[in-house]
């Protein structure tokens, strides 16, 4: 048996982490000393805090990992490696735009000294949204959901024998935006009108176009907000985005594409 100091300096984790693991029911000691409070821990308990190290270093929440180390089906735990290996490679390709961006940020900034251009690169124009025949799917999702949701929809189409044309998009309902939980409409435009669910009518918008990946779509939606305030619009209907570049026609994400739409009027 290990007293918890040898068990902590062998496995390289902290004492504090030790007694956060056994109050959590996820490592507890094999055996605590009623007189003493000493806690013990067994040879092959280094495997399993070895594993949970393993785990955590993969990026697996300590609530997954808890759950991952009683999973005895194989064909269970490999999925979600699977998903996780999968998970960590968006990860990567989203930190490498990070990085492209703060570079072309930084060089911006040297030559003219203005720390927020970033937003000031947008064009807005008055245009009319395209009508689009499409099957949706509405719900409170997180935008990191939307390759569920939309998995659906394609799952759908094919059953269906529904023709899409490759765009996509998605409306936003609430008046506030929560990257977790938000009510938002998923959308394919179809050619079949009879097949559609709905079409979205074209409407007069305030639109710009937003290239790169995902994160920095809020800096398009600034400029847009600010463009409208300031050029006697009101937001008169839910704004929707256009996915006319994407990660599913094999750009890669500094070549992504979105078109951003508000409805507006006339104040």
């Amino acid at each position: 048996m290990l007293q918890i100091g040898e068990f902590s300096r062998i496995c390289q984790v902290s004492v504090k982490t030790l007694h956060h693991y056994d109050r959590i029911g996820l490592l507890a000691p094999a055996e605590v000393d009623e007189l003493t409070g000493y806690r013990y821990y067994k040879m092959e308990q280094i495997d399993t805090m070895n594993y949970i190290q393993r785990l955590k270093r993969y990026g697996f929440s300590l609530e997954e990992i808890m759950h991952l180390i009683t999973v005895s089906d194989n064909r269970e735990l490999a999925e979600a490696l699977r998903r996780q290996r999968e998970k960590l490679k968006r990860e990567k390709q989203e930190m490498n735009v990070i990085l492209n961006e703060l570079s072309a940020h930084i060089s911006v900034f040297e030559r003219t000294g203005d720390i927020m251009t970033y937003q000031k690169g947008y064009t807005i124009e008055m245009k009319n949204s395209p009508a689009l025949n499409v099957v949706t799917k509405r719900g409170v999702m997180g935008v990191d959901e939307f390759g569920r949701y939309f998995g659906e929809l394609f799952e759908r189409v094919s059953k269906e024998h529904i023709t899409p044309t490759g765009l996509r998009g998605s409306r936003y309902f609430d008046e506030e935006f929560h990257q977790e939980s938000s009510d938002i409409e998923i959308f394919m435009e179809i050619s079949e009108k009879d097949k559609a669910d709905m079409v979205l009518e074209s409407c007069e918008c305030a639109m710009t176009v937003h290239r790169g990946g995902y994160s920095t779509l809020s800096e398009a939606y600034g400029a847009i907000v600010t463009w409208i305030a300031e050029n006697g619009y009101a937001i008169a209907g839910a704004p929707f985005e256009l996915y006319v570049k994407t990660q599913f026609d094999s750009f890669s994400p500094q070549d992504w594409e979105t078109e951003i739409y508000f409805p507006v009027q006339k104040k």
